[in-house]
């Protein structure tokens, strides 16, 4: 179950990937969700894959051909099935294996790896999808309880020394390099676990988007405990 006590009217729940895929979002609401329990396990699947990387993405073919019990079945149908309305509706979902992303360590004082509360941007209109089917799952953020960071003084301060252009190149620099895109919780934030088995639909920075797009973040991942994420 989905706490939404403290989502400042940023998630809308729906019960089927039609209206997850089609109710617009307004306002502040630039999460949809739609809650699922869903049966098999899951976890049988991530066992029965050699995972030779920090992440690696599990093709259907693979998918089809692992050996499993009667409720690793009927998880592999579910993420079949995902794969296949997702990939209809015109995403491109990719399966993912995850033992840890690449941390970035490049300027300490501002990383920009997927662990940092950020926000996706595209050229052209888009959304995000994702799904946790096993291990810790992705937090997001509503816009109210979160700041942009290059607009924290004593933050902005610090991109100034590593920027050496003229002053009106500076936006220009923070885009270039994603600075942009990253905030930071606000003391009294509470960000909202998306769960296992919903698959939720985040709103995206593009041109002509009509709502602020959704802040999230990865989670820290257990030691030893891999992630099954679908992404889009």
């Amino acid at each position: 179950m989905i706490n939404l006590s403290h989502a400042d009217n940023q998630i809308r729940c729906v019960t089927n990937f039609q209206d997850l895929v089609s109710t617009p979002f307004h306002e502040e609401m630039n999460a949809i969700c739609w809650t699922r329990k869903l049966q098999g396990d899951f976890s049988e699947i991530v066992k029965k894959v050699a995972l030779n990387e920090n992440v690696m993405a599990l093709d259907p073919e693979e998918l089809r051909e692992l050996t499993l019990s009667e409720q690793g079945e009927l998880a592999r149908k579910i993420l079949l099935n995902d794969l296949k309305l997702l990939k209809a509706h015109g995403a491109s979902p990719a399966l993912n294996l995850i033992r840890c992303y690449e941390r970035d360590d490049a300027y300490p004082f501002f990383p920009t790896d997927v662990y940092s509360f950020h926000v996706d941007r595209s050229p052209v209109p888009t959304d995000t999808f994702l799904c946790t089917y096993y291990g810790e799952s992705s937090e997001i953020l509503s816009n109210a309880q979160a700041e942009q960071k290059v607009l924290v003084p004593e933050i902005r301060d610090e991109l100034k020394k590593l920027y050496h252009g003229a002053n009106e190149g500076f936006e220009s620099f923070l885009s270039e390099h994603f600075f942009d895109l990253h905030y930071r919780a606000n003391p009294a934030a509470r960000p909202v676990s998306l769960g296992l088995g919903n698959l939720w639909r985040l709103a995206v920075d593009h041109p002509g988007s009509q709502v602020l797009p959704c802040v999230h973040r990865a989670p820290k991942e257990k030691t030893g405990q891999h992630r099954l994420l679908m992404i889009c």
